[in-house]
């Protein structure tokens, strides 16, 4: 009877252990991806303000192309993971090598498409003549680093399906600096002002690129896989991928709903909303750090036979998201009225984003339960049922949304919303995790 206890508390330790090894690195890997675009902002800023606008534009455009294609990463974790648990190195690599000519012929056909429609895209986020050129500039440049980018996207995966966050962490500061120093020659330097920005960040990259092709080709040689182009592991690559994509995408939308309500609710709440939604993409960083955590360990007892293991590391993240998610809510509720200032000097704003980030705060338990369980499905390659949770999720938020300015409650009523959201989320994945019918052992789902 004594030695249970033992064993469990173990257990619990080694748990712990995986998932701090694997999210610290990851988080800051994670934060180190949205410093480019500080970075391309803070130099291009003082070029002059059409310039600034004319990024904005191209960037938003940019990281929703990019945005879209984040299965890239989460489904060759899953998949490298799985046979990493299984025993078979050279299959993972080859595995990895599939999602990489994956995202080399996705970002070849984004670059063909973005290319001559730069000028109407622009136009469609309804550009001032003054930014207009800009805008095109940066994103036809631009455009040209999306394969090494989705190629970055790919690769990281194929690393944390290895169980290395390091790696990702490593290069991501390294391209993090060149992309500073590039941007900085080229736009002062070099006279070449927002498409110098621009080729900087391509070259940074590409460079980034680069670094993990290296890796991967050279861990390939090393356990004898092979680096051809398979035209079954692609297809193999992309079926996984899209269920993921319909669940990027379904976020996406309910995040473009919030935006339009908080638009529709005054000039005072669209701006208190930004300032929100971007802390709370800020918070969703550490939370996700344990969900990449979760892919990569679930994938690798999936990939073990080991049904039981990953029963129980499921259950420790779960633990480790409510109590991550419990101190970032006491952190906001803290920090709030030195955090706004930083944003705002309108009284009026912070009036309005201080009763909202009550309701951000105490959501956070409930977020930190969402993030660890959809690293989880995603690990064990529950990629259907994702992709089905988050369109009953938006069926149920649009219309409630849609509501808010009609029956009144403001930015609080909307954020309240964005909870009931993320309610329906963890309801759904919760149901799917108590089920078991996510746990399919073996090299492949």
């Amino acid at each position: 009877m004594t030695q249970a206890p033992v064993r469990r508390r173990a257990g619990r330790r080694q748990h712990d252990r995986e998932i701090v090894a694997l999210a610290l690195p990851a988080f800051g890997a994670l934060v180190a991806e949205p410093l480019f675009l500080m970075t391309d902002t803070a130099i291009v800023g003082h070029l002059g303000t059409a310039q600034l606008a004319g990024l904005g534009i191209a960037s938003a455009l940019l990281m929703t192309a990019v945005s879209v294609f984040v299965f890239l990463a989460y489904a060759t974790t899953a998949a490298v993971a799985r046979r990493v648990g299984a025993g078979d190195l050279q299959a993972a690599i080859r595995q990895g090598m599939d999602g990489i000519w994956l995202a080399l012929l996705l970002g070849a056909v984004v670059v063909a498409v973005a290319l001559p429609t730069a000028p109407h895209l622009i136009d469609l986020f309804g550009a001032s003549d003054a930014a207009t050129p800009y805008a095109i500039t940066y994103l036809r440049i631009s455009a040209l680093g999306i394969p090494a980018m989705l190629v970055v996207l790919a690769a990281t995966g194929v690393l944390r399906g290895l169980q290395d966050t390091k790696t990702p962490l490593y290069v991501a500061i390294a391209g993090f600096v060149a992309n500073g120093a590039l941007n900085a020659g080229l736009v002062y330097g070099a006279d070449l002002g927002i498409a110098g920005s621009a080729w900087g960040t391509v070259i940074a990259q590409c460079g980034m690129a680069a670094v993990y092709l290296a890796v991967v080709v050279r861990g390939a040689r090393r356990h004898g896989a092979s680096l051809r182009p398979d035209t079954a592991g692609i297809r193999a690559s992309a079926q996984a991928g899209v269920p993921l994509l319909v669940r990027t995408l379904s976020l996406r939308a309910i995040l473009m709903i919030a935006t339009v309500v908080a638009a529709r609710l005054g000039d005072a709440d669209i701006a208190a909303h930004q300032i929100i939604l971007s802390l709370w993409s800020l918070l969703a960083f550490a939370l996700d750090a344990i969900a990449i955590a979760g892919q990569a360990i679930i994938g690798r007892y999936l990939g073990a036979g080991d049904a039981q293991g990953a029963r129980d590391a499921c259950r420790r993240m779960v633990e480790w998201g409510i109590a991550v998610g419990v101190v970032l809510g006491i952190m906001v509720i803290i920090t709030r009225p030195a955090f706004l200032p930083l944003f705002t000097s309108d009284p009026e704003v912070k009036d309005v984003a201080l009763s909202a980030l009550i309701i951000v705060a105490l959501s956070q338990p409930i977020s930190g339960i969402v993030f660890v369980l959809d690293g989880v499905l995603m690990g064990a390659g529950d990629g259907p049922y994702l992709a089905w949770a988050m369109l009953l999720t938006l069926a149920v938020f649009t219309p409630v949304a849609l509501l808010v300015p009609v029956l009144g409650g403001g930015l609080t009523a909307l954020w309240a919303t964005m909870t009931l959201m993320m309610t329906v989320r963890m309801l759904t994945l919760w149901i799917r995790a108590r089920s078991g019918r996510w746990i399919v052992t073996g090299a492949t789902r």
